[in-house]
């Protein structure tokens, strides 16, 4: 792939833009090659992803010059729902934890990308670039549901109209930030996440996620059924039997993941 590094090894994907020029903006040829590397995730044994972004950024969102989405006759729409929207949904269907390691900047549709992960690490010198309101743009690629839902629709269509940027630290106290590491620490702190996933209940935290994302839609009554439903399937693992075994045994148990 020319504009991503791609590879899965013991069971972990790992997705790093490498565009690092321009510090990893968006163009169609690396919109495509992330679909294929997260449907090829998802059709692996992979049991965790990260995505990360080589150099100094992480994300700086879309190539306002690539040729193929500016010359899309003006309908930005169109442009959302042919490369954006379709690489969104496979990411939030991911039946794996995502673990976002944001390096640097984050902008637009970055901010997107970043969000998207069930676990978003930042480097304390990284932040989030609400940049669509400096163009005359709405917020987009999911980011205004991904806001509203980790901030409260006020707080997010607020720092959206003022195309704020929120600093890690800011990141981190209002939840959407899950650790902010130091530069010599950061590399590292993603790796060892991403270990610790990889040997975790899969299929419970592939369930978990499943639960939290009906949540916000569901009153008491319903989401109670909701749990009820997945906690007989996760019943139903290996992995389960495994964790009770290991419980009465006293030891730490292996989970294979099924």
């Amino acid at each position: 792939m020319e504009n991503i590094l791609f590879s899965i090894t013991e069971r972990r994907a790992a997705i790093t833009l490498n565009r690092p020029k321009s510090l990893n903006s968006l163009n169609a040829g690396m919109l495509a090659e992330l679909k294929r590397a997260v449907q090829q995730t998802a059709d692996s044994d992979a049991r965790v992803l990260r995505i990360g972004g080589a150099g100094r950024g992480f994300c700086s969102g879309q190539d306002l010059s690539d040729p193929a989405i500016a010359g899309a006759d003006g309908d930005l729409g169109a442009m959302l729902e042919e490369y954006y929207n379709p690489l969104m949904r496979q990411l939030l269907a991911l039946p794996m934890p995502v673990v976002t390691s944001v390096g640097g900047v984050a902008a637009g549709a970055g901010v997107s990308l970043a969000l998207a992960g069930d676990f978003m690490l930042m480097r304390g010198s990284a932040s989030l670039v609400l940049a669509f309101s400096r163009i005359g743009l709405v917020p987009d690629a999911g980011s205004s549901w991904l806001l509203a839902r980790a901030l409260g629709v006020r707080r997010a269509q607020a720092l959206a109209m003022r195309g704020a940027t929120i600093s890690s630290a800011q990141a981190l106290a209002w939840g959407l930030a899950w650790a902010v590491c130091d530069d010599d620490d950061f590399d590292a702190a993603a790796d060892a996440l991403c270990a610790q996933l990889a040997e975790a209940p899969t299929k419970g935290l592939s369930y978990t996620k499943r639960v939290f994302a009906r949540a916000a839609a569901h009153d008491f009554e319903a989401q109670l059924e909701v749990e009820r439903k997945f906690q007989q399937r996760a019943g139903q693992t290996a992995d389960y039997r495994e964790g009770v075994d290991a419980f009465f045994a006293g030891r730490k148990p292996k989970f294979s993941g099924r």
